[in-house]
């Protein structure tokens, strides 16, 4: 059974109010709470360190995988390892996420490392969200690991966020891309306070006719900072693409670090970059439409991490 605060962690972080069909795996405070497989597939403890191994059987299609973490306690601390084997001629989701309540004085800290290895002709929706929250002296720390490697023509879809409440983080995001492969990242990044945000995303396209778009987006308000690197290396007949957009508040700091690698004449790489502050004729359309200002920042920032 979970508290209220779990729940409502687990609606945050995974949109979850029950228990969700198909596979899953529900992480609480430390240990495993509840889990499902399914004919296709299977989630299995490892031996010899925190973490699970998930395993999908090639054809597999229209099924998904829930694996929230969830921590409602100060002063928890964990180091998860989570493998992803992803048959070939699949078409599947995979939910995670991670909401730390802290309401103590001692620091909760999550660390997750999940490595996918996605199989030929495959297709995978990747959905993982952050999220802090509570009223203690105790920060809540994040630093989680994405390393992928995609077999010829898969396609891998990445859709992660930090929406808020995490004092201090590193996510790094690496990927491997052979023939014909495909990757699409969408990573959006909220601070306040005095929280700091490191991003890092790495992307190696080894293989003719690999491609990957990748996007981040960050809000930077008060007084916190974001650093966000992207790197793209082509190494064969490719195509790259890289969009980094923020928007800095009050004293906010964001530093944006592009770096595009081409060791092959057929490598087409583009990075984009932008930073800047909330236009006022924004501001102003919306107040004159009866909003206040504080309404229409929210508003305009909520649009902008959509």
């Amino acid at each position: 059974m979970m508290n209220e605060i779990q729940k409502s962690l687990l609606k945050e972080v995974a949109a979850l109010d029950a228990l969700p069909t198909g596979a899953y795996n529900i992480r609480s405070d430390g240990s495993g709470i509840a889990r499902n497989t399914t004919a296709n597939i299977d989630i299995i403890t490892k031996q010899d360190k925190q973490g699970i191994d998930i395993i999908i059987r090639p054809g597999t299609k229209n099924e998904s995988v829930h694996i929230p973490v969830i921590i409602s306690q100060s002063g928890i601390e964990e180091l998860v390892y989570n493998d992803f084997f992803i048959g070939e001629d699949c078409d599947v989701t995979i939910i995670a996420g991670c909401g730390i309540h802290c309401a103590g004085k001692d620091d909760s800290k999550h660390d997750g490392i999940h490595s996918f290895y996605v199989g030929k002709n495959s297709k995978v929706r990747y959905v993982e969200k952050h999220y802090g929250e509570g009223e203690g002296r105790g920060k809540r720390l994040m630093n989680p690991t994405t390393i992928i490697e995609l077999e010829e023509n898969a396609v891998m879809k990445l859709e992660t966020s930090q929406i808020g409440g995490i004092d201090d983080t590193l996510r790094i995001t690496k990927a491997v891309l052979k023939e014909n492969a495909g990757i699409i990242i969408h990573d959006k990044i909220l601070t306040a306070g005095t929280q700091h945000a490191n991003a890092e995303i790495h992307v190696e396209m080894n293989g003719d006719g690999s491609n990957c778009d990748i996007i981040s987006r960050g809000v930077a308000k008060e007084s916190s900072y974001q650093e966000v690197t992207i790197k793209i290396d082509g190494n064969a007949a490719c195509s790259g693409h890289a969009e980094c957009d923020s928007i800095i508040m009050d004293n906010g700091v964001i530093l944006a670090v592009p770096q595009l690698k081409a060791t092959n004449v057929e490598a087409s790489l583009i990075h984009e970059a932008a930073i800047g502050k909330i236009a006022g004729e924004q501001l102003l359309k919306l107040m004159t439409m009866g909003l206040t200002e504080k309404e229409a920042e929210e508003l305009i920032i909520k649009g902008f991490l959509q």
